[in-house]
């Protein structure tokens, strides 16, 4: 498991199924969301106008994942997401989205 998110890093929490994840928007992360999604600055900008689609965020967050356990697979962890409801991972949406826009 991840452990704690450190804000300090630009890190968020996500909680699904009982299971604490840690979303991490590193280079790296943040390159491999890119190359799957297209521009970040374009999907902060449907985001901020509420068309970011469910499988953009569940990309996001597949991406950012730090140290995921070794039995999830993008698919539960979709399903996961959609369990947990909206309302439930988008401060840790907010969070990345922050750090997208404003760095560390």
């Amino acid at each position: 498991m991840s452990g704690a998110a450190n804000p300090v890093r630009g890190e968020a929490s996500l909680h699904l199924g009982g299971i604490p994840l840690v979303l991490r928007p590193s280079f790296e992360a943040l390159v491999a969301a890119e190359a799957e999604l297209g521009p970040l600055f374009a999907l902060v900008e449907r985001a901020a106008a509420g068309r970011l689609a469910l499988g953009e965020m569940v990309a996001l967050f597949w991406h950012c994942l730090k140290d995921p356990p070794e039995a999830l697979a993008r698919e539960h962890f979709a399903e996961r997401i959609v369990e947990a409801g909206l309302a439930a991972v988008t401060p840790a949406l907010k969070a990345l989205i922050g750090q997208i826009l404003g760095g560390r």
